[in-house]
């Protein structure tokens, strides 16, 4: 029998894996051990979430970033990039929108920009949860202090994403600078766990210089640090950063990751990504149908959607968009599966 097949067996009747073994389901993997994976993964969030899949309603609020991380297309040192700024009110609109449409969370989501302030944030953040109670709201604005995320808590942020891109911290360095740290990284995700958010972590699928003992080490710490919610998604190269000529990460291989860590975490809230729609046109389907749970569409004024350009070839117009929310409908419908109007929290196992 095929090593793949067997470790993807043990995994499904949950027996402990160490970073050897995850390495070798990934480098051994063949279909069936996948469809292993897929049908188990698909089984365990059915238990527990049936046919729901929940929607965030996407803001991106700014491309300006201070950094300069080697894969991102909004990085400081890209002068070719496009760069906006929402307003306070234009971001109220947003959210006030969104609201409109149906949407029971809000993610602000941007580049590490010095304009939004502990002060304007919590404003802000006041500001939506005071007009629409009943609604979550999500950060995604990267590395602060313990005492900035303290004081957006208070405010009534409810949860936050930060990608820890990496849990090996060699390969880390490979992708950021040497002014960033994989252990402040990985200091900020402790902080706001402790803080009381909702967190989210995260890693790129495919990423430059990856290892599947890299990939291995990523979901040892899935499995370890139980984040509440977990982003992945396939690389994508930007054509303006040193990374452009690398090749990008693969439909399969992300999708064998999402199977596998709803196995390690069955109640985990994972989304099917923008950049799984963008390397695939039914690359979100796909993804709920590996175990996947939550679409982002979004909600940012149509005129900047394209200047928020992480990777090249972005969907950023269309079906994915929040104001097409029944267009997603229609096509989470023609897979089984029914969005819903909900804050979308984690729910207990």
């Amino acid at each position: 029998m095929n090593e793949a097949l067997t470790l993807a067996r043990a995994l499904c009747a949950g027996e402990l894996f160490d970073v050897s073994d995850f390495a070798a389901l990934l480098r051994e993997s063949i279909d069936e051990s996948d469809a292993v994976l897929r049908d188990a993964a698909v089984r365990v969030r059915k238990q527990i979430y049936g046919n729901s899949v929940f929607v965030r309603g996407l803001i991106e609020i700014s491309s300006y970033c201070k950094n300069d991380c080697y894969y991102c297309g909004i990085r400081r040192g890209n002068q070719s990039a496009e760069r906006y700024r929402l307003t306070p009110e234009e971001i109220l609109l947003c959210a006030d929108e969104g609201y409109a449409l149906g949407f029971r969370t809000v993610v602000l989501q941007g580049g590490e920009d010095p304009f939004f302030t502990d002060v304007l944030l919590c404003g802000l953040i006041d500001k939506i949860k005071t007009a629409h109670p009943n609604c979550a709201v999500t950060l995604s604005l990267g590395e602060r202090s313990r005492e900035s995320y303290r004081s957006l808590f208070d405010a009534g942020a409810d949860r936050y994403l930060l990608r820890h891109e990496t849990a090996t911290k060699a390969h880390y360095e490979k992708l950021h600078p040497p002014v960033l740290s994989f252990d402040n990284r990985m200091r900020c995700l402790y902080d706001l766990r402790e803080i009381g958010y909702q967190v989210g972590a995260g890693f790129m699928v495919g990423s430059p210089f990856q290892t599947k003992e890299d990939l291995a080490r990523d979901l040892c710490f899935i499995r370890d640090f139980q984040p509440d919610m977990c982003g992945i998604g396939p690389f994508i190269p930007h054509k303006d950063t040193p990374f452009a000529a690398y090749p990008a990460g693969t439909l399969d291989e992300t999708l064998r990751l999402l199977s596998i860590i709803r196995l390690l975490k069955p109640n985990i809230l994972l989304p099917a990504t923008t950049a799984l729609g963008t390397i695939h046109p039914q690359g979100r389907e796909l993804g709920i149908q590996a175990g996947a749970n939550v679409v982002m569409p979004n909600l940012s004024p149509a005129s900047v959607r394209k200047k928020y350009a992480l990777y090249d070839n972005k969907i950023c117009t269309g079906e994915e968009s929040a104001q097409c929310k029944d267009c997603l409908a229609l096509r989470m419908a023609s897979i089984g599966y029914e969005i819903v109007i909900d804050r979308g929290d984690v729910k207990p196992m």
